[in-house]
């Protein structure tokens, strides 16, 4: 039977962060000294995260993506795939990825059963990439890229933050990639994980944004059946003075491009696109310009609302169960994990959490998670 929520989404589709710990440090994501890092005896063993999969499968869970922090840090990456690929129920396994390591390993992942990828990728020049993401080199990306289309990682998907003033200049040159090669290039809104509730400029922001498109402002049920403060009380709160990231709520602001004039570059450039199909889309709308061999795509969480369709939970490497990325809550997994919790017992804090899950974000009431940065949570 599928785990439904309160407003009627089917939930089918895990995140999984595999680890907190990253070989890149974009500048959206962590400080230059990185992000604090759990333990390591609080980070999920690889028997643990099969077992919360298997019985996740067995609630209706049929899509699992494997994320980090950059799940290809972990050790022995292949062999977790391996065993989720095995588990009753899985129907699409992918992982994503900054793709620095993907040259080693896709071959191998490929034949462990992951079906797919998505690779981070920001910029196309290598002097701005390492201004962006601080570590590695853009030609061992490339050769990432390289390296998971020649193993049948496919469709394979190019993940582009857009950041005005950063690398808003370079969204042409990223859809040109689609006329020739089979990518869906994805254009991804900056995406304020780390916004501190209660900055005044927030709702400003969201003001001048309305006019993209950006869903209304009023008085909603976040949720169904439960109260906030129950819900606060069930769920993991954030320590003080807890690392949230490296930009902060100013420099987020002035950063932000939507999706809509992301969008008019492109057309105006290169002509009218087409709707598209592609396979696994999720919440991204996706396009084809004229005569194009691959697609585009426009993941716009800000100034749209695509929290109607969400489909997805997420659990951390430590260990938690958070039913939405934008919002505080998470529900500990580790624990009943490890103190010989039944299979039933972990089925009812599945459900717990899906009953938990928020209507959708406030970021535009100024509401934003203080809890983790991204590194922490799983992009």
């Amino acid at each position: 039977m599928p785990m439904i929520d309160s407003f009627g989404r089917v939930i089918d589709y895990l995140r999984v962060s595999v680890t907190d710990r990253c070989n890149f440090r974009c500048v959206y994501c962590m400080p230059e000294e990185g992000a604090p890092i759990a333990p390591k005896e609080e980070i999920l063993i690889y028997e643990e995260i099969v077992r919360l999969l298997r019985i996740g499968a067995e609630l209706g869970v049929r899509k699992v993506r494997l994320t980090g922090g950059e799940p290809l840090v972990r050790r022995d990456i292949v062999t977790l795939v391996q065993q989720v690929a095995a588990i009753p129920g899985i129907e699409d396994l992918s992982l994503t990825t900054n793709g620095f390591l993907l040259p080693r390993y896709a071959r191998e992942l490929a034949d462990a059963g992951l079906h797919r990828v998505n690779i981070s990728l920001d910029t196309l020049r290598p002097e701005r990439f390492r201004a962006i993401a601080r570590r590695g080199n853009l030609e061992d990306v490339l050769a990432g890229i390289d390296a998971a289309r020649e193993a049948g990682l496919t469709p394979l998907k190019i993940n582009m933050v857009v950041m005005r003033g950063a690398n808003d200049d370079e969204v042409v040159s990223f859809a040109r990639l689609s006329l020739e090669s089979p990518l869906d290039i994805r254009f991804i809104e900056l995406m304020p994980i780390n916004w501190s509730a209660g900055d005044e400029g927030m709702r400003d922001f969201f003001a001048l944004s309305a006019s993209n498109g950006a869903k209304p402002s009023g008085n909603i049920t976040l949720y169904a059946n439960d109260s906030l403060a129950s819900f606060k009380q069930l769920f993991r709160q954030p320590a003080p003075g807890e690392q949230r990231g490296m930009l902060n709520a100013a420099q987020m602001r002035c950063m932000f491009i939507s999706a809509a004039e992301i969008r008019h570059r492109i057309e105006e450039a290169c002509g009218a696109m087409e709707p598209a199909s592609v396979i696994t889309n999720g919440p991204a709308s996706s396009f084809r310009l004229p005569g194009a061999v691959g697609t585009i795509s426009f993941i716009s969480q800000i100034t749209n609302d695509i929290c109607e369709r969400c489909n997805r939970m997420r659990i951390t490497a430590d260990g938690f169960l958070r039913p939405c990325l934008m919002a505080d809550g998470e529900v500990d997994m580790r624990t009943p994990l490890r103190s010989g919790a039944t299979d039933e017992e972990i089925r009812r804090l599945f459900l717990l959490t899906v009953r938990h899950k928020p209507r959708e974000h406030r970021l535009e009431d100024g509401l934003a998670p203080t809890g983790r940065n991204m590194s922490q949570i799983g992009g």
